[in-house]
């Protein structure tokens, strides 16, 4: 997230309100169709799935084009159901008229998310994020030796990691310890908190493997500012992979 502060530390001026616009596209696909199913096994193919509606945006082989186009997304599976659930968000409007026809099990909708946030709002909130910690590396390593992402695995630490990054009333958006906050507050015990399987990807992205957690509950604005720039670039990692995106209502 970037900041207009002084330092990276100093309190931000959260101003009273700030409006957030996106594009918002729903997808419900037949999980047993293969184009779903693959997308369902298969963590670089979900997010080739995403990437599809936004054919022509920026030019091909940009590596940094879902973050141009502004794309985050989030999905569930209704197993009993065989549904495919696919939540994707942009600051452009998706194409999906080049999706195989029978992996849709209904038409896809969009809608225009144009919503004014303000200090004191509640909002109801769903996220599935990559909660990860980073490990130094081992005392005599080699020297540019990257630091190693450990994933959370259990509903406490995913509550404290969710918590660095909410942002009580008159604290700053970027926390003394480097960490982006959100832009709002809330009460961690009331989370509702859900560790979701991981998702991978065979050869040739042999070693992805991402862990994701789920969490919901109610949060109130404390810096509308910071809320609208957590809402359009999510939050945590892997967001290219269907982590981060926080859905409001």
């Amino acid at each position: 997230m970037n900041t207009t502060a002084a330092t990276p530390h100093a309190p931000s001026d959260p101003g009273r309100a700030a409006r957030f616009v996106a594009t918002q596209s729903l997808l419900t696909l037949d999980a047993r169709h293969p184009f779903a199913a693959k997308s369902l096994i298969d963590a670089q193919d979900m997010h080739r799935t995403v990437m599809s509606g936004f054919l022509g945006w920026v030019e091909e082989g940009s590596p940094d084009a879902r973050s141009q186009m502004g794309i985050l997304s989030t999905w569930t599976v209704d197993l009993r159901q065989a549904r495919l659930n696919l939540v994707v968000q942009s600051s452009v409007p998706a194409d999906w008229s080049g999706m195989p026809r029978g992996a849709l099990a209904e038409a896809p909708q969009t809608l225009t998310v144009d919503r004014t946030f303000r200090i004191g709002d509640r909002v109801d909130f769903r996220t599935v994020v990559n909660p990860v910690r980073s490990l130094p590396p081992a005392p005599g390593s080699p020297p540019k030796t990257r630091s190693v992402r450990v994933p959370h695995t259990r509903p406490e630490h995913v509550r404290t990691w969710f918590s660095h990054r909410l942002q009580p009333s008159g604290e700053p958006a970027v926390a003394p310890n480097g960490v982006t906050r959100i832009g709002a507050d809330a009460d961690t015990e009331r989370l509702a908190l859900r560790i979701l399987p991981r998702i991978s990807s065979p050869a040739p992205h042999k070693g992805l493997r991402i862990a994701r957690a789920e969490i919901k509950g109610t949060l109130t604005v404390t810096d509308p500012k910071a809320l609208v720039t957590a809402l359009t670039q999510g939050i945590g990692h892997a967001r290219a992979y269907s982590c981060g995106l926080i859905l409001v209502r």
